[in-house]
């Protein structure tokens, strides 16, 4: 199969350290890495106003775990190399880049709405936050979509 990016088939699922070096599942580490940043740099300012932020916050957290326990379940081969393992991958990650382009949405809004009245440095944070959660977004879009190639491929 010419779609694979690493060493093994696009219609399998991978374990071990196998998650490593096959698409999608080398997005895994990348999407703990900005997922855990937006986390980190919102929950580092003032969470004002409280709904909005409360569901960046909500995104962050919940996709920061559910990421890191899929990664778990993947590489200790829990998974089985079943297809409804490929099924669940795929939804899970396109539900997860949903919820991170919603979040990316309401926080660039807050933050703009935030420009004149806050103070410098939590204003850089919060467009770090903003510039952080449209990556985990795209990491996670790529990763549905390689993760459908990888389910229509099983």
């Amino acid at each position: 199969n010419s779609t694979n990016m690493g060493t093994s088939p696009m219609g399998t699922l991978p374990s071990g350290l196998g998650i490593c070096t096959t698409a999608p599942d080398i997005f895994y580490l990348p999407e703990l890495v900005f997922g855990g940043l937006v986390w980190i740099l919102v929950a580092s300012t003032h969470v004002d106003p409280p709904n909005p932020l409360g569901w960046v916050m909500f995104v962050s957290v919940f996709c920061f775990i559910m990421t890191f326990l899929w990664t778990i379940i993947f590489a200790a081969g829990g998974h089985r190399s079943s297809a409804g393992w490929a099924v669940a991958d795929f939804v899970y990650h396109g539900l997860a880049a949903f919820f991170y382009l919603s979040a990316g949405v309401d926080l660039a809004y807050i933050t703009l709405l935030k420009k004149g009245d806050a103070d410098l440095k939590i204003y850089r944070t919060d467009i770090a936050a903003v510039v952080f959660c449209f990556v985990a977004t795209l990491l996670y879009f790529i990763h549905t979509i390689l993760s459908a190639i990888r389910w229509k491929n099983f």
